[in-house]
């Protein structure tokens, strides 16, 4: 028997589990002429419109090389430790974390500002107590817009996509960075910023560098 096609499956599983999303990809794979249907079904299923934090840790892959994985494990957790109740402090939610990455939810870029500004001083602060060699630090790309989250387990979608670059590929040492959405949605007055630009496989990508905020504002 054919598993249901999209339009059967309006109305009779709205909740966002990857499920949920896997029923209905597989329905388009014996049925490719309900792809577009398909594809507004998981807009309305999955579609929010949410800020979006990808953190990276700075110097991972060389402490690893120097240190041994261990001593980058401990220091996956000391991020973690430090970075959740800032996250959550600012009404945020982290989704998952992937080798030295995290990725967060929030309603706001403010609210994704304020994380990422308690995340950065807050390992500056535990960095007084560590040698040298165990310092942390970490990069931020915020991005806001319009993503597929699945379960509050996975995201996709162009912002997700682009506060990944920033914050893995561009960001170094504790910068902040914002897609261009992020930083139109930001209130006026919050964040002090300067424009840059880099390319990314053959494409140009604008983004934001916060070089001061009101921490109070957000």
């Amino acid at each position: 028997m054919k598993p249901e096609s999209p339009a059967h499956l309006e109305g009779v599983q709205n909740d966002n589990s990857r499920s949920t999303l896997e029923r209905i990809l597989e329905a388009c794979r014996f049925s490719p002429e309900a792809l577009e249907q398909a594809a507004r079904e998981v807009e309305r299923i999955f579609g929010e419109e949410r800020a979006v934090l990808v953190m990276d840790m700075s110097g991972f892959s060389r402490t690893t090389v120097r240190h041994g994985i261990i001593s980058s494990l401990f220091m996956i957790h000391r991020v973690k430790q430090i970075a959740r109740p800032c996250i959550e402090g600012s009404g945020g939610l982290l989704v998952k974390a992937e080798a030295d990455n995290l990725f967060c939810l929030f309603d706001a870029p403010a609210q994704a500002l304020a994380a990422a500004g308690a995340i950065v001083r807050g390992l500056r602060a535990a960095n007084h107590a560590l040698p040298e060699e165990q310092r942390l630090s970490v990069s931020v790309g915020i991005g806001f817009g319009r993503i597929l989250n699945i379960g509050n387990e996975d995201l996709f979608g162009h912002e997700v996509n682009l506060a990944s670059k920033l914050g893995e590929d561009i960001g170094q040492g504790s910068d902040i960075l914002l897609t261009a959405a992020a930083h139109r949605s930001l209130p006026p007055g919050l964040a002090r910023t300067r424009e840059e630009a880099a390319q990314i496989s053959g494409l140009t990508l604008p983004y934001f560098v916060v070089e001061d905020f009101n921490a109070q504002g957000c």
